[in-house]
């Protein structure tokens, strides 16, 4: 029997300190988040930033908080839900971190008796830090306790014609009469060294004006190259004209060199060279979070104002979007006819 695993990223089950601590712990203590030497990464993680950073990312989660609980948990399972109704078999939710475990989504679905399973990471690209993640420790987790479990994961979509219409029709739903000057694409950011990690060329990615226009195998697993592919794909199926678009990439944490330009620099810059009205579009997410929430729409058109502009459109993730649902649902269910998968 088949059935769908949905994979979101986490979130703490409370805004309160003393859960968005164990949650920041198990998030930064992943090696593909923080890739650097277990001891070094421990003494970052639980020497310094989890005696220092939960109290602050409380207080932002509460101003973000739903009274039916963390938006990305209450938006994957209107997601979820709606998917359900398109399709016949089983479709469970699970996070990378937090107590929506792997573990759990996998035993749901095997206490239906599937036997094999389409593993769906919500993201559209490629990184260290998301899908690679997930699908190892899905691995490691069917390996131990479900060995006879068969798992397919649906690969990158970044460039899928389908999903580069459905996030367009989106991005025009919300501007539609809206002024504005310039659409940002805020992704979430990374070390420049996941870039040069994932390269399996091993020398393609030099992260400079050139080689992610540059075609190269590298690309399969380059996040920075399919950032910048959502970008360009969206922007000629929008017909938006060259100078009034552009790519940043948001949340960078240590002071490792990470994917530029900084979103929080590029709306200061905006404001600065005389922009009064942007819109923003976060395509790196399928559910609003934390950062599309409070970093960007929240402290993100604070700066903006700050720096003189007036109009800050912060346009949603695509959520439990319609078009979306009957994307996800239609793979699915293309999938589900498909031959019997191998492990």
């Amino acid at each position: 029997m088949k059935g769908v695993l949905l994979v979101n990223l986490g979130s703490p089950d409370t805004p309160e300190p003393k859960d968005v601590k164990r949650y920041l712990g198990e998030f930064l203590m992943d090696e593909r988040v923080i890739d650097v030497p277990l001891w070094a990464r421990t003494l970052l993680v639980k020497g310094i930033i989890l005696n220092t950073r939960p109290k602050a990312s409380a207080k932002a989660y509460k101003k973000i908080w739903w009274d039916e609980g963390s938006p990305l948990i209450v938006l994957s399972e209107r997601l979820q839900h709606k998917i359900q109704e398109q399709t016949d078999i089983p479709v469970a939710l699970a996070m990378r971190y937090g107590s929506m475990t792997i573990k759990k989504g996998l035993q749901e679905l095997v206490d239906k008796g599937v036997d094999e399973v389409f593993l769906m990471p919500l993201y559209p690209q490629y990184a260290m830090a998301t899908t690679e993640t997930i699908l190892v420790l899905a691995e490691e987790i069917r390996m131990e306790y479900f060995p006879h479990v068969k798992i397919q994961d649906l690969k990158p979509f970044y460039n899928d014609s389908k999903y580069i219409e459905v996030l367009s029709n989106s991005i025009a739903k919300h501007l539609e009469g809206k002024s504005y000057e310039h659409l940002l694409f805020s992704y979430h950011g990374v070390p420049e060294r996941h870039i040069r990690k994932s390269d399996v060329t091993k020398s393609h990615c030099k992260i400079d004006g050139s080689c992610c226009a540059t075609a190269s195998k590298a690309h399969e697993y380059c996040y920075r190259h399919q950032c910048k592919e959502v970008t360009r794909l969206v922007g000629e199926k929008l017909n938006l004209k060259e100078g009034t678009f552009s790519t940043s990439f948001q949340s960078r944490l240590g002071f490792d060199p990470w994917l530029r330009p900084y979103t929080d620099r590029t709306i200061e810059r905006l404001g600065k060279e005389g922009v009064k009205n942007m819109a923003i579009v976060t395509p790196a997410f399928v559910s609003d979070c934390l950062e599309t929430l409070e970093e960007i729409a929240m402290e993100g058109e604070e700066i903006f104002h700050e720096m003189g502009g007036n109009e800050f459109t912060t346009i949603p993730c695509l959520n439990d979007d319609q078009e979306f649902v009957d994307l996800l649902s239609q793979w699915i269910n293309e999938w589900a006819l498909a031959e019997t998968v191998t492990a």
